[in-house]
């Protein structure tokens, strides 16, 4: 798919594009989501906007004059599905490494 693995940008805009939504709410749907940890800003926004169309992740739901609603397509939903469990993966492959509380001994 080209997308896995995804950055940190690209697994949240996906997670906020289970709503769909346009770029303002989905800036702000990703800093929510992230616990302000992610904060994308417009261009890195609308680079990632563009890269998912052309990969067939994302389409525009609806626009209004230069407003443009994005949903999730099922190829998106497949691709952030592969990601999380990825990650999942991951988390549980530093289980048997790690002592008391989770910590690195």
């Amino acid at each position: 798919m080209g997308w896995t693995p995804m950055t940190e940008s690209m697994y949240y805009l996906l997670v906020a594009l289970l709503h769909p939504g346009h770029g303002y709410r989905l800036m702000q749907e990703i800093r929510e989501v992230s616990g302000g940890r992610v904060q994308m800003g417009p261009g890195t926004l609308y680079g990632l906007l563009g890269r998912m169309l052309d990969d067939g992740l994302i389409d525009v739901k609806e626009q209004v004059g230069t407003r443009k609603v994005y949903a999730i397509t099922d190829r998106g939903k497949q691709a952030l599905q592969e990601e999380y469990e990825r990650l999942c993966r991951m988390v549980q492959d530093i289980q048997p490494f790690l002592g008391k509380g989770g910590k690195l001994p």
